[in-house]
């Protein structure tokens, strides 16, 4: 679909791209020529993923373990990056989500993903722009958002109002640093099925998303429809094109809403069975972190 070496001479840096979407929207920039760089929280996980990409398609893909819920962590991770040479994109993917009833929640269990989606995609969104505006650097900038963000998200709300938010910053910033040759654009994916997604957003079923036929096109995304888009959107050639989100869903948040409103028939039960599938599969995220 695209010309070999499109992103030649760029330098991306995509957050939560050791694994799920980060890391196939990192694969298809590294295919095309693009310097590739990856954060997230889990070192070993990065590490794999730079060599696994690096394998497969050559180029350069270079990883930072970081929690971007720090802001300082950011800048420096950034300054860091900035010894090469300045970036040209970003790609906010980095994000967390669980479904639970919102009288069930926890004051740690809202900002466990409030201050990933919304602060975080703030620190690192700011921290890239003031060095571009500094530099007479242009930019693009692509935040990976929800269909909810257009019509709420029942049973994760943390979620949902922390990507709205990211929705609001892409217009907001789309125009104040229009004028510095800055874009900032979101995609608002449907179901793309990544183990991470699936075990948290679907607990305790091993297929979750993977057959879904609710949508009008009668399956779930494909990856590489995915990759395009965030290809398109980085890419020179439509420079105009700025704060703007698209929906790539094959129809169904038309057609159904495309959120959690069915998991109103759940019991107490398969709550409290969702609550332990959730802790169990965080337990074993949090100790192969290393920051």
């Amino acid at each position: 679909m695209f010309q070999d070496n499109l992103l030649k001479g760029k330098r991306i840096l995509v957050t939560g791209g050791g694994s799920g979407l980060g890391k196939e929207i990192a694969a298809k920039y590294l295919q095309l020529g693009a310097d590739v760089y990856i954060c997230g929280r889990r070192e070993s996980v990065l590490q794999e993923t730079a060599a696994e990409l690096m394998n497969l398609h050559g180029g350069s893909v270079k990883y930072h373990a970081v929690d971007i819920r720090n802001a300082e962590a950011v800048d420096q991770m950034i300054e860091s990056i900035w010894q090469d040479g300045p970036l040209t994109g970003l790609v906010n993917n980095a994000a967390g989500n669980f479904v639970s009833r919102t009288e069930d929640l926890s004051s740690r269990g809202f900002d466990a993903i409030a201050n990933i989606v919304l602060h975080g995609t703030f620190y690192v969104t700011q921290s890239i722009g003031k060095r571009w505006i500094k530099g007479g650097h242009r930019g693009s900038v692509v935040s990976i958002l929800v269909t909810w963000v257009l019509n709420g998200g029942p049973f994760v709300v943390p979620s949902s109002m922390s990507k709205a938010g990211v929705n609001v910053m892409t217009k907001s910033l789309a125009v104040e640093w229009g004028r510095y040759g800055i874009r900032l654009n979101a995609i608002a994916p449907g179901v793309f099925p990544t183990d991470g997604m699936s075990k948290r957003l679907y607990p305790g079923r091993s297929d979750a998303g993977r057959t879904d036929g609710s949508s009008p096109m009668g399956r779930p995304g494909e990856m590489h429809e995915l990759q395009n888009l965030a290809t398109f959107l980085m890419a020179d050639g439509c420079e105009w094109l700025t704060g703007q989100t698209l929906t790539i869903d094959g129809a169904n948040s038309l057609a159904t809403g495309g959120n959690f409103y069915h998991f109103k028939d759940w019991t107490d039960e398969d709550w409290a069975n969702a609550r332990d599938s959730i802790r169990e599969l965080n337990d074993r995220d949090r100790a192969a972190r290393t920051v």
